[in-house]
């Protein structure tokens, strides 16, 4: 069964690497374009793991982390944070409003789907 990931960033180029690769390892990707799209499409489609820039219109994405571990439907989510706010006081508020792992870019592929694969644990049956 195919993990949902929800995918918040606003960059169409990394957009496309992130798609084709989780695409690629079997998860359904939903995109969501600014912060408020990110916070509606996470309520409605409850997804498994959602990758989160830091820096997105509308709402950042320190702000989402927090809505969504306020919000009892979404509060289960693992949140992975993808940023080019590198700074070790930015990841510790990453992980202070709630994300499960900080990863900043530019990322190796490799370390992002370690990641992804770590926060998802094994696949449902």
């Amino acid at each position: 069964m195919a993990r949902k990931i929800l995918v918040a960033e606003d960059d169409p180029n990394i957009v496309l690497s992130l798609e084709f690769l989780l695409r690629t390892a079997g998860h359904d990707v939903t995109i969501a374009a600014d912060g408020a799209a990110a916070l509606a499409l996470a309520e409605s489609l409850r997804p498994d793991l959602l990758l989160l820039d830091v820096m997105l219109p509308a709402v950042d994405g320190f702000e989402v982390c927090r809505r969504i571990r306020q919000n009892h439907l979404t509060r289960d989510t693992k949140i992975l944070m993808l940023t080019a706010r590198g700074r070790e006081s930015e990841m510790k508020k990453g992980l202070a409003t709630g994300a499960d792992a900080y990863i900043t870019k530019p990322f190796g592929t490799r370390e992002l789907m370690d990641t992804v694969a770590a926060l998802l644990g094994p696949t449902p049956s």
